[in-house]
């Protein structure tokens, strides 16, 4: 699929009626380049499927013309994608220094240090690959170092405002660089890509300043250990929690190891001030005074193998919770994982510990990176964009993004809602949307990479429902009659010892449809395999309602 020259195309890779996997790119002539490489995690239907990544076909096919992959911030939604991008495309990566750290982590744990070429930037950056000049601005988000990014083009220029919030009072010192937004809108900005995850929410978003004295007001009234989890990429609310610990005269322990990885490269790089000898082994937890610790883990989304399950379950094996303990969890649920949230706080209730949940002003323990409506429609403003493309969003939220936008403005004929494959095409200054990409969900399982297929799933969601029947015959390879068997195996379907008359007549109808296909002279495999399956299937299902997965296995001696 191929451009004019003189054609500027937006690219919706990812993150579009989704959220997560964030991955965009913007072409002019023969110069690619790629916003973001995201992950996110699969839901209860996609059984096995450890990760999904955004479909990089297009990318493939036009490889020589990608110039780098820039990166907004260092959010899994954005960097969890990196390292499988890099297997199949080794592009420049461009970052700024705290992003660049975290994609560091997940190359090394695939092997790929050696080979990737990481390039730090910063708010004054300015970069040229080919026709297409990058400058950035700074934004807020819960996580530092975000950059929104100004794509300067002969056609025009297209911002990208990564995720964003307006938050006047950082905790981080790391303003919004709202006087150069307002340059950038002043000079005129052809496309505007927002993201929209909070566009359904009225007002402004509170600061994270607010979360931090509810912390210090908890660490101020817990009598024995306190556990709290939260995002490990939210270095602010981390810093929070330690400057809690150090007034309350606590040592601190982190369990989990991406909340080890992070602290790790966020003191590093200096986004961190933890006192020298304030961290503690887990192993040391239980050897002192409960007053005297805080626990900093992760799980708050309700990861089954995260520190707090663990911790919830009874299974964590260095520190257990125990009654009157305080448990903080500092971060509100994501769509999807509000039921394993839950079960975790009923689980630590069941402990009798003192749980402390809930976002916005009824704890005062969270309050979101993304920006509200009022923010939006600032951002809106401040970049006076002639056409708009609302992203990083399900389809609601870009509705919203889409009226906010026409209530400061924006012609509605000129505001784009598309699809994760779809392109916007500008000319002339006159933007279209007529073409697609392949574009979708690859699954990575285990060492597997895209190799898990709708075909598998549906046969994971039935043995995951009905079980499976395994049909085991011997048949005599000269005469071809049954010497042994059939013998029955039953996994998650029925019970063999609770079930013996229901085994003896499964076994009796193996033997008469194969006894019958014999007589009529039928002695192929596959027919055999297909007849059993069928009346079986069907046997079965009368008697119980329920569909196993079939697997006759024919033995010829």
């Amino acid at each position: 699929m191929s451009t004019a020259e003189n054609t500027l195309s937006i690219f919706a890779l990812g993150g579009i009626n989704e959220i997560g996997k964030n991955m965009y790119a913007l072409q002019y002539a023969n110069d690619i380049v790629v916003i973001d490489c995201g992950s996110k995690f699969p839901d209860e239907n996609l059984l096995g499927v450890d990760l999904i990544i955004p479909d990089i076909t297009y990318l493939q096919e036009h490889k020589d013309k990608i110039r780098a992959l820039v990166v907004t911030h260092g959010h899994e939604d954005h960097i969890g994608g990196v390292p499988y991008l890099l297997k199949e495309l080794n592009i420049p990566i461009y970052a700024t220094r705290l992003t660049l750290g975290l994609i560091e982590i997940k190359l090394q744990e695939h092997g790929l240090q050696d080979l990737a070429q990481l390039f730090p930037i910063h708010s004054e950056s300015d970069i040229e690959f080919g026709e297409i000049h990058l400058t950035f601005f700074k934004t807020n988000h819960s996580i530092p170092d975000c950059l929104g990014i100004a794509f300067h083009t002969p056609e025009g220029t297209v911002v990208h405002t990564g995720d964003f919030k307006f938050d006047l009072t950082p905790v981080n010192n790391q303003y919004p660089d709202i006087h150069k937004m307002a340059k950038i809108g002043s000079n005129g900005v052809l496309a505007l890509l927002s993201e929209s995850t909070n566009a359904e929410r009225p007002g402004f978003t509170p600061s994270e300043r607010f979360v931090g004295e509810h912390i210090e007001e908890a660490f101020m009234k817990a009598h024995r250990k306190i556990f709290i989890s939260t995002f490990a990429s939210n270095v602010n609310r981390v810093q929070q929690i330690v400057n809690a610990a150090l007034k309350t005269n606590r040592k601190l322990a982190l369990l989990g190891r991406s909340m080890v990885n992070v602290v790790s490269v966020a003191m590093e790089q200096g986004y961190l001030d933890i006192p020298e000898g304030m961290l503690i082994e887990a192993n040391a937890i239980n050897q002192m005074d409960p007053e005297k610790v805080a626990i900093l883990c992760t799980g708050s989304q309700g990861e089954p193998m995260a520190a707090l399950a663990r911790l919830a379950s009874g299974s964590y094996r260095q520190v257990e919770v125990l009654p009157e303990d305080t448990v903080i969890i500092a971060a509100s649920p994501i769509p999807g994982n509000e039921r394993n949230v839950s079960r975790i706080i009923d689980n630590l209730f069941l402990l009798g510990a003192h749980v402390i949940y809930g976002s916005g002003s009824s704890t005062g323990m969270h309050v979101s990176g993304h920006a509200y409506q009022e923010e939006l429609k600032l951002m809106l403003t401040l970049m006076k964009p002639k056409y708009f493309i609302p992203i990083h969003g399900e389809f609601r939220m870009l509705h919203h993004h889409r009226l906010l936008a026409e209530s400061v403005g924006v012609k509605k004929e000129h505001i784009f809602i598309i699809n994760n494959g779809d392109i916007v095409d500008i000319h002339n200054q006159v933007a279209r949307q007529t073409r697609r990409i392949p574009a979708g969900n690859i699954y990575v399982d285990g060492l597997s990479i895209g190799n898990v297929g709708n075909i598998i799933l549906r046969d994971r969601k039935q043995l995951s429902e009905d079980g499976m029947l395994v049909i085991v015959i011997t048949l005599s390879k000269t005469e071809h009659k049954i010497i042994a068997g059939p013998d029955t195996i039953s996994r998650g379907f029925i019970y063999g010892r609770e079930s013996e008359d229901l085994m003896k007549e499964i076994n009796q109808l193996v033997v008469t449809t194969i006894t019958s296909l014999q007589k009529s002279n039928i002695s192929q495999w596959s027919v055999l395999k297909r007849d059993v399956k069928e009346k079986l299937g069907q046997f079965l299902y009368s008697r119980t309602k329920r569909r196993p997965m079939i697997l006759p296995i024919i033995i010829e001696v």
